[in-house]
């Protein structure tokens, strides 16, 4: 399966994508949408899980144990903290105010201990130079938390810049690359007259046939099972946010990318451009 998935109208789980639903292997991901006092039950499964906050703040319950998500106000304040949710868990997402919460997840054969990540440990990158700066929130990566599987970043895209670019893929196991089923999930920021738009290129290659160029609204996801990818597009006068969820067959948890051939060259142009001085973004260090 490709193409935009549109999130719910009403409801508590706004999102719900499921490896089953994709037509892959690994990759997960629900949004929820919990009103002030809400809980929301989370049976892991065969899957690990990743819980953060896109607005507001929560407690997750693990039998005897309970994580506080401190949050945030919204995508653009800088990175959320997060809980891991083990597999073979049953545990509950609990808001006393409400918000909207990423249960990003992964089918996995480790059992991982229930953990707690504060935000001020989730390395802050600033990746790119010029129009194709943005900012990267490391929260879930090889090296910077340990999972089994599951791979979770986040990306935040001044208005009128490129990022994930230059287009990458990462569908095939050689020197350098991995193989990892990723979904995108976007928020746009508002305008003074109204939601904001952004836009997400996909296309494929010999063997691997995908051809995407959605235009994508707060609350879309993007499912890249395989090909080139990117950019992702924030038109002029909206900032765009996207959070990465990423998990594949390989035996070592690695993110390893390869360039498109023909853009590739755009790298080396970054070492003489400054980056975007308005990143970065939400006060992040």
């Amino acid at each position: 399966m490709s193409g935009v998935v549109r999130s719910a109208a009403d409801g508590q789980v706004a999102v719900d994508v499921t490896p089953q639903s994709a037509g892959w292997e690994f990759s997960g991901l629900q949004v929820l949408r919990l009103a002030p006092g809400e809980s929301y039950a989370l049976a892991t499964g065969g899957t690990e899980a990743l819980v953060l906050a896109l607005s507001g703040s929560c407690r997750v319950r693990c039998g005897s144990e309970e994580l506080e998500v401190a949050g945030r106000p919204d995508v653009f304040a800088g990175p959320s903290d997060f809980v891991y949710v083990p597999r073979d868990a049953h545990a509950e997402v609990v808001s006393d105010d409400g918000g909207r919460f990423a249960v990003a997840s992964a089918r996995c054969g480790r059992t991982l201990p229930f953990r707690h990540q504060a935000a001020v440990d989730v390395p802050v990158e600033l990746r790119g130079a010029g129009s194709a700066s943005r900012q990267v929130h490391n929260l879930c990566l090889p090296g910077t938390f340990e999972a089994d599987r599951l791979i979770v970043c986040e990306v935040l895209t001044p208005a009128g810049n490129w990022s994930s670019y230059p287009p990458h893929k990462h569908d095939e196991e050689r020197e350098g690359e991995s193989v990892l089923e990723e979904i995108y999930y976007f928020e746009v920021a508002d305008g003074p007259s109204g939601p904001g738009i952004g836009y997400q290129r996909v296309y494929g290659h010999d063997g691997a046939e995908i051809d995407e160029l959605a235009e994508v609204r707060t609350g879309d996801v993007v499912l890249i099972p395989h090909g080139w990818h990117g950019p992702s597009m924030a038109a002029p006068g909206y900032d765009l946010y996207y959070l990465n969820v990423m998990a594949g067959p390989g035996a070592d948890r690695a993110w390893l990318i390869s360039d498109d051939p023909q853009h590739a060259w755009v790298r080396d142009t970054w070492a003489a451009q400054a980056v975007d001085p308005r990143l970065p973004m939400g006060g992040s260090r």
